[in-house]
């Protein structure tokens, strides 16, 4: 089972989110909070793999309760926001929150992202990513440090961050560079640890602050590795 807590200042909202998951076979909501700091005692109480997480809340808001409950390293978070706090979204993505979804998601999407991202993977609604895009776009210059930090990856690792921050898929990386799955992974797993990355979202902002993407620009896939020379072999009489 999953075990998920819920946390919004609506009980309304916390009642609905509570019927929505309770209703599937393998989700169990185990707690609730209103507030941020409740919200944590909530989550050193239940012990939860995910915690829905609203950004505006009384008494510590969504992005300082993401900060201490990703401290304790127990939970992975999923932020609930809405069109207007795209600082607030950037503000989680350095922090490591491994989802991002809109308050006004279908019911599926809300279940999927709970799935997804309780099974390691991070998840970021593409209306929130159009967002993010458009607020890295509007920034005149890439971050300095981010610029320095690309700098310690290899060309290849390079190319896995772009198509990573593209939405591409190991397998779909492994496509365009010619590469097997398990190499992809052995690439991001590095490019993650080399930047002091958490995960894929974390990596695709993280290619648009340092200037390795610019929005509007649509940059064709890196090169392939190149492939050993071999020369066709004769049979002599």
């Amino acid at each position: 089972m999953i075990r998920v807590v819920v946390v919004d200042d609506e009980a309304m909202i916390r009642a609905g989110l509570r019927m929505l998951l309770d209703h599937q076979p393998d989700i169990e909501v185990v707690g609730e909070a209103a507030d941020g700091v409740r919200a944590l005692d909530e989550v050193r109480r239940t012990t939860p793999d995910v915690v829905l997480l609203d950004v505006r809340m009384p008494h510590g808001d969504g992005i300082e309760a993401a900060r201490h409950i990703l401290a304790l390293g127990t939970a992975r978070v999923i932020i609930l926001t809405t069109f207007d706090e795209d600082e607030a979204v950037r503000r989680a993505l350095r922090l490591g929150v491994s989802g991002f979804l809109l308050k006004v998601a279908p019911p599926e999407q809300l279940v999927h992202a709970v799935r997804t991202v309780a099974a390691g993977q991070a998840l970021l609604d593409p209306a929130v990513t159009l967002r993010v895009i458009e607020s890295y776009a509007a920034a005149p210059t890439a971050d300095p440090r981010a610029a320095a930090q690309l700098a310690t990856l290899t060309d290849r690792e390079v190319d896995v961050l772009r198509l990573v921050a593209r939405g591409r898929s190991n397998a779909e990386i492994a496509a365009a560079l010619f590469l097997g799955e398990a190499t992809v992974k052995t690439y991001v797993s590095r490019m993650l640890t080399k930047l002091d990355l958490r995960d894929r979202v974390q990596a695709a902002a993280f290619a648009y602050e340092s200037g390795l993407i610019r929005p509007g620009t649509a940059s064709p896939d890196p090169a392939p590795a190149p492939l050993p020379l071999t020369l066709p072999q004769h049979r002599f009489p």
